[in-house]
């Protein structure tokens, strides 16, 4: 599984204004600068997830960007799937829509399986949880193996 820049950045994004919602909206060039995202990208990504209802815009010398909803409530899963679309694909397609024949006929079950535990991880974190740095204990005991560190 690759996670894309675009997702990349648009965690990152909602986890500032996440960190920063009791401050009011924050503006674009500010999350940009936090985050070391360039900003014209940023702007592209803020109006999928604006689209997407993931955060809301305010024009104005006090306008800016806030989160839609509580970030309690916005998994990292949502944020990924506003900008990047499914989670897991396969060329482009979902597994469910995939078949095999032969000795590759196994490959969907695993693809839904990987599927399945993305999933659950990406689900079952908000951006909250990240922010406060406060994972799940389930995600957290998935980095205490050694080898979750190593490239193989």
């Amino acid at each position: 599984m690759r996670i894309s820049a675009r997702a990349d950045y648009a965690v990152r994004a909602a986890l500032q204004l996440a960190a920063s919602r009791d401050d009011g909206p924050l503006k674009a060039e500010a999350i940009a600068d936090a985050q070391g995202i360039p900003h014209k990208f940023l702007e592209s990504i803020l109006n999928d997830m604006r689209r997407g209802g993931l955060v809301l815009s305010q024009r104005g010398g006090n306008g800016g960007y806030r989160l839609a909803r509580p970030a309690e409530s916005i998994s990292i899963a949502d944020v990924i799937r506003t900008v990047d679309g499914p989670l897991v694909s396969v060329r482009g397609v979902r597994p469910p829509e995939l078949s095999y024949t032969g000795p590759a006929e196994s490959l969907l079950p695993l693809w839904i399986a990987l599927r399945s535990n993305v999933r659950e991880i990406l689900e079952g974190v908000s951006l909250a949880d990240v922010a406060s740095a406060q994972l799940p204990a389930d995600v957290s005991a998935l980095t205490n193996a050694p080898a979750a560190w190593v490239n193989p």
